[in-house]
């Protein structure tokens, strides 16, 4: 069973989440620990002849030390590009909060040193009509790193994310900045602003990247605090 595990969310879609899961996991294996990694859901997958994958599950397989099948880290793939519940919905199927722990708990027994599991959108992202992805790291008990990106609206969001984790009883074991926009003066402000607001350790900064990738990402991070438990 993986020693350490975090769940990783957003307060929106598209903030970073993969980015910061890679460069976890980079970080973890340069310090020689064994890793896995898993994205129970992801969207705007496309048609391989291994059947529907997504690129960001890919780079997430290539990053991790352990080494999985593909239905394995992404049980569901689906091809829309639209949120879980509606991308399901069109494609036939429903998902289920049980459904996804189920798929999570097969991974986490896996015996690596840290387990990373990405959410997807952000954390009241609709599965169904009903349940939300804050249901699996609430079920699975399993710490959250938050990621967010410094928009105009981040501190509205941030709040109401941090209150809604608080109130789910999960624990918030740290967050992360993301500059997506390029604007270094009102990313550096915004991150003052939000240290200030979130009682949760402040695990890093990324500044806008060019070419986003792991290694890139990583020299940004200090997350010591949480791969070493």
């Amino acid at each position: 069973m993986a020693k350490l595990k975090f769940f990783i969310a957003g307060t929106d879609v598209g903030v970073g989440k993969t980015l910061v899961t890679l460069a976890i996991l980079e970080a973890a294996n340069k310090r020689g620990l064994s890793t896995v990694g898993m994205k129970p859901v992801a969207t705007g997958c496309r048609a391989t002849e291994e059947g529907c994958q997504s690129d960001d599950v890919v780079l997430l397989m290539e990053q991790m030390s352990l080494s999985l099948p593909y239905n394995q880290i992404n049980p569901i793939a689906l091809e829309p590009a639209l949120m879980p519940h509606i991308a399901a919905e069109r494609t036939g199927r429903r998902i289920l909060a049980s459904q996804l722990v189920g798929f999570c708990r097969g991974v986490l027994m896996q015996s690596a040193d840290l387990a990373i599991i990405e959410g997807s959108g952000g954390w009241r992202e609709l599965l169904n009509a009903r349940e939300t992805m804050a249901g699996v790291p609430r079920e699975l008990r399993m710490p959250v790193i938050l990621v967010v990106t410094t928009n105009r609206g981040c501190i509205n969001q941030t709040m109401l994310t941090v209150e809604a984790i608080a109130r789910d009883g999960v624990t918030l074991a740290g967050w992360v900045a993301n500059d997506l926009l390029g604007d270094a003066e009102a990313h550096k402000d915004l991150v003052v602003t939000l240290r200030s607001l979130i009682p949760a350790p402040f695990l890093g900064s990324i500044p806008f990247l060019e070419f986003p990738t792991a290694q890139a990402a990583v020299s940004h991070l200090d997350i010591d605090s949480v791969i070493t438990g």
